[in-house]
């Protein structure tokens, strides 16, 4: 017991805490970052393009985080790979024409465990194709919190075989230029998930998209027959955007507690785009307790539905239904019976 104390003892004292004021003193404290260790960056522009493998206990922060440091360009602005109990706070990302983030487990099938993420700002990612504001693999115990993203060529945030995820108080606004598809997006394996208190503006084609579809070799672990599973979207506020959600190979999703606004072409969407053999259909899902908001001359349908679902399984409780444009004409076309939901009334 005393050797294990002491060797814990020694790790703690090798960490240190760094200080980078200038850009050209970042790469030589990146080269010399250890378990442990806080780095903190000073005000000012810094080139991205950055890779970090392999170091646990990270935390990387602004000096002074009313002023926070901007990274720009580079494929990544960062690309973290088997990173564990990694923290990053208050720092800019801009430009970067892969992913602002890149946060991965190396492709080694152990799940990296402990990051957060926290009141990052990512702008300007793509501007078009599949580049993401933050993108994550292989992740669990995923935690972000108080970001923006703003302006993607894919989704603001992608997880992919990522578990036990917590996502709380971002925002997400599309730009004009850019090619979002999806404000966040879960699948590959990826599960018990928690999206709250979050805004979306203009978020991409599907502001929320619960499953998704991923070759198999990419899922984690591998083997299993959902995309996603035990998914929460609470709370948020949806604006815009050609859908609100859709559940996409999704086994178990809760949507409840949403403000959705204005949506131009459906409310909901359930698809089924993996279909390998054995492959569960998109099912039990309860949306329940939300308001909505929408113009009749926009909704083409309500709901969506694509072949190879489980429509029976949704259950639709205690919404309200708003048609601006023709109250009376409010009450919507559902796949299920919906319990006690409310129509003609503006929840604003």
């Amino acid at each position: 017991m005393k050797t294990a104390i002491f060797l814990l003892c020694a790790t703690f004292s090798a960490a240190a805490e760094i200080i980078v004021k200038q850009p050209a003193e970042l790469p030589q404290a990146l080269r010399g970052l250890k378990a442990g260790d806080v780095l903190q960056i000073g005000p000012g522009d810094y080139p991205g393009g950055h890779h970090i493998a392999g170091i646990e206990g990270l935390t990387i922060t602004a000096l002074d985080p009313k002023s926070p440091p901007r990274f720009i360009g580079g494929a990544n602005g960062f690309h973290f790979s088997r990173c564990a109990r990694l923290t990053l706070r208050s720092l800019d990302f801009s430009g970067q024409t892969a992913n602002g983030l890149n946060l991965d487990d190396g492709g080694a099938g152990k799940a990296v465990s402990g990051i957060t993420l926290e009141n990052l700002r990512i702008s300007d990612v793509g501007p078009r194709g599949n580049h993401d504001g933050i993108k994550c693999s292989g992740l669990d115990q995923l935690t972000i919190l108080g970001c923006e993203i703003t302006g993607w060529g894919g989704q603001g945030i992608d997880c992919v075989g990522c578990h036990h995820v917590l996502i709380t108080g971002c925002k997400f606004t599309g730009k004009e230029g850019f090619s979002a598809s999806a404000g966040v997006q879960f699948k590959g394996g990826s599960s018990d998930v928690v999206v709250e208190k979050c805004h979306f503006k203009d978020g991409g084609e599907r502001p929320l998209n619960l499953g998704g579809s991923t070759g198999l070799e990419y899922f984690r672990p591998l083997g299993v027959k959902y995309e996603a599973a035990r998914l929460i979207a609470r709370d948020n506020v949806i604006e815009g955007s050609s859908c609100a959600a859709a559940f996409v190979g999704v086994d178990g999703a809760e949507f409840s507690g949403n403000t959705v606004l204005f949506p131009q072409r459906w409310v909901f969407r359930m698809l089924q785009e993996t279909t390998a053999e054995g492959f569960i259909p998109s099912r039990n899902v309860l949306v329940q307790g939300n308001r909505v908001v929408f113009r009749r001359a926009d909704i083409r349908e309500f709901v969506n539905i694509g072949g190879g679902t489980a429509p029976e399984t949704f259950r639709f409780e205690k919404n309200t239904w708003f048609a601006e444009d023709r109250p009376a004409d409010s009450r919507p076309r559902l796949p299920v019976p919906e319990k006690e939901g409310v129509y003609g009334t503006d929840p604003r």
